[in-house]
């Protein structure tokens, strides 16, 4: 029994390490779509491109345009197997065939990304040739993913299939997208920020000192006001100083005086001792 224990221990643990590096690898793959395309030309600038589409990555967008006599489907996939073509990044389904059989419209082989604030333009190359238009040329699929704050990804649209000439042909989409928007940016201005900031701090010392006052002092009325004492001492001294900096009247009447009168003053008759003397 003991045995039998160990052993389904054993296979346990096994199971539970083959799932995590499942898992594991399931990470690290979806991270690393971005990778599969193959550009052009290798450049850094179109590899940030491509990175910010990242969110696309692993899943199938589908168009379907109607017409007659021709109705398709079209299936887009960000640097994977569209409707599991390998190697294709756009493909197109006759919808009249029975048979479905998938024309790779554009690889993701062949890939070039171009970028700007709000939009990125993802070209696949390298489709299957045409039959009779654009000189026989191989196909080509534009996709224009603008910014749409409001959704995580829109629907695919197929705008136009352009092969009325001889060279350059190429099939344009469009699709929604917020992966592709800019972040925002704050617009407030340092003295706003820093004024916030200030009002937020006073409102948390506000709030803050009237509950410890009143449930942990038990303080009651204006006493419930944080650090009262202090602040009516401030209060105080800052009417004194404006009573003392602002106010003309002085508070302390001066003393009054009169001034000296220019009349002469009367002369106090002499008193004489001469009686005093012996005579």
């Amino acid at each position: 029994m003991k045995l039998m224990n160990r052993h389904s221990e054993g296979s346990f643990l096994v199971w539970t390490l083959a799932v995590q590096l499942l898992l594991c690898w399931c990470g690290v793959y979806t991270t690393d779509s971005a990778k599969n395309c193959k550009l052009y030309k290798d450049s850094e600038s179109e590899r940030k491109v491509l990175n910010r589409l990242e969110p696309l990555a692993e899943r199938n967008f589908t168009v379907q345009t109607s017409g007659e006599p021709e109705t398709y489907t079209y299936v887009f996939q960000f640097c994977g197997d569209a409707w599991g073509v390998p190697g294709a990044g756009v493909v197109q389904l006759d919808d009249k065939t029975k048979d479905k059989k998938p024309k790779i419209i554009g690889s993701y082989n062949a890939t070039q990304a171009y970028g700007g604030t709000d939009w990125v333009m993802l070209i696949y190359g390298d489709g299957e040739k045409y039959d009779a238009h654009c000189s026989k040329e191989n196909r080509r699929a534009i996709i224009m993913i603008s910014c749409n704050r409001n959704m995580d990804v829109g629907q695919l649209a197929s705008v136009l299939e352009d092969r009325e000439r001889e060279q350059g042909c190429f099939y344009l989409f469009e699709l929604d997208s917020s992966a592709v928007c800019p972040p925002l940016e704050s617009k407030l201005s340092p003295g706003s920020i820093i004024l916030i900031i200030g009002v937020c701090i006073v409102a948390v010392y506000l709030i803050g000192g009237f509950l410890y006052q009143r449930l942990i002092v038990g303080a009651k009325g204006m006493e419930q006001f944080p650090n009262y004492a202090f602040w009516v001492e401030v209060g105080n001294l800052t009417a004194d100083g404006c009573d003392f900096v602002c106010r003309s009247r002085s508070r302390e009447e001066a003393p009054a005086y009169r001034g000296v009168s220019t009349e002469p003053l009367e002369e106090e008759p002499e008193e004489r001792d001469d009686h005093l003397l012996p005579m």
